[in-house]
């Protein structure tokens, strides 16, 4: 595979092969490997038109050992069944997940990044209404699919501190709207404020809850956490999407002997924080260097010496250690292949 590992964007590579089931007259049907990049789809399907949509995000990590290893895929089938039940679509329960997850990478093993190159294939799973309607009801034909990615890291200044700022002219998610759960929408609510966010040379906006505009919500496509002493903090809110990420660094924190506190974190907290991320799938953790509230004037800086936080530090490569085996998985989050 000639590919430049060390030098791979956060973004599509083409690959060999894709897997998709369709879901027809009431159940799923078996699993179709194409290699087709395209899908044929109705003019009047129920995903182009009223946003009947869902999908995931998970790695697979080549070890040092040579095999392969997929982090916490059970948590992820969980979530699209948690954001199917959300918009009304057929349910992709956790066998039918697995097998079509697991197809796709050994399909493609060959795209998976050698050991030590900070890459990975990013597996992307998706679920969306193909039966046509014009009337706003859900589809009556699903189509459930996934196809793979070899990526480097989210932002690309990786493992390293950002500059962020306060998004206050645009919501992501209504309080009880779609936001926690992973569906599209979500995401294109989003575009125009990270964009602003990125054409005044920040890495990504921070969203304040819809309501009252108090609170911290989202961390661009990710979730906010924020160390203060011996705590772990991470926002509480109906309209944040649980990361798979968080959940795993909030037991990693516990395992250090840290507190851990899920619950409203207000602006003005911000100043409280040793050290502030964000955390998620694609970028695992960034750290946060400063945060900029243009409406307030606050300004924030950590990292003062330019380099991540001691404990975000040991926090992202704990992780990282057990996502490619180098440390014991004491929690049983890796599946492991020997392909």
């Amino acid at each position: 595979m000639n590919l430049d590992w060390k030098n791979l964007p956060f973004g599509y590579q083409k690959t060999r092969y894709n897997v998709r089931c369709y879901y027809r007259d009431g159940k799923w049907g078996e699993l179709e490997i194409s290699s087709s990049e395209t899908i044929n789809i109705h003019m009047a399907a129920t995903c182009l038109h009223y946003g009947q949509e869902a999908f995931e995000g998970l790695k697979a990590y080549r070890g040092k050992d040579g095999k392969v290893r997929l982090f916490r895929w059970k948590e992820n089938a969980a979530r699209m069944q948690n954001s199917s039940k959300g918009v009304l679509m057929a349910v992709v329960d956790d066998d039918l997940f697995y097998r079509t997850v697991v197809k796709a990478v050994e399909l493609n093993k060959d795209f998976i990044p050698p050991y030590g190159e900070g890459a990975s294939l990013y597996v992307r799973p998706m679920l969306i209404g193909t039966g046509a309607q014009v009337g706003v009801k859900p589809a009556n034909e699903y189509l459930f699919m996934v196809f793979v990615s070899p990526v480097g890291p989210y932002f690309k200044e990786g493992f390293k501190p950002v500059d962020m700022m306060i998004c206050r002219d645009a919501d992501r998610a209504a309080p009880l709207g779609t936001g926690h759960i992973k569906v599209g929408g979500n995401y294109a609510a989003s575009l125009a404020s990270l964009k602003d966010a990125h054409d005044n040379g920040y890495a990504s906006a921070i969203y304040l809850d819809a309501r009252e505009k108090k609170y911290i919500d989202e961390c661009g496509p990710a979730n906010f956490f924020g160390i203060k002493g011996n705590t772990y903090v991470t926002p509480d809110s109906h309209s944040i999407l649980p990361s798979v990420t968080n959940k795993s660094l909030i037991e990693l924190a516990k395992d250090l002997g840290m507190n851990v506190e899920r619950r409203p974190v207000p602006v003005e907290e911000l100043k409280e924080f040793d050290e502030v991320g964000a955390c998620g799938t694609a970028a695992v953790i960034t750290p946060i260097k400063s945060i900029d509230d243009h409406t307030t004037g606050l300004k924030l800086h950590y990292c003062k010496d330019g380099n991540p936080g001691p404990i975000s530090t040991k926090l992202y490569e704990r992780l990282l250690a057990i996502q490619y085996g180098e440390e014991p998985d004491t929690h049983g989050w890796v599946d492991v292949f020997d392909f």
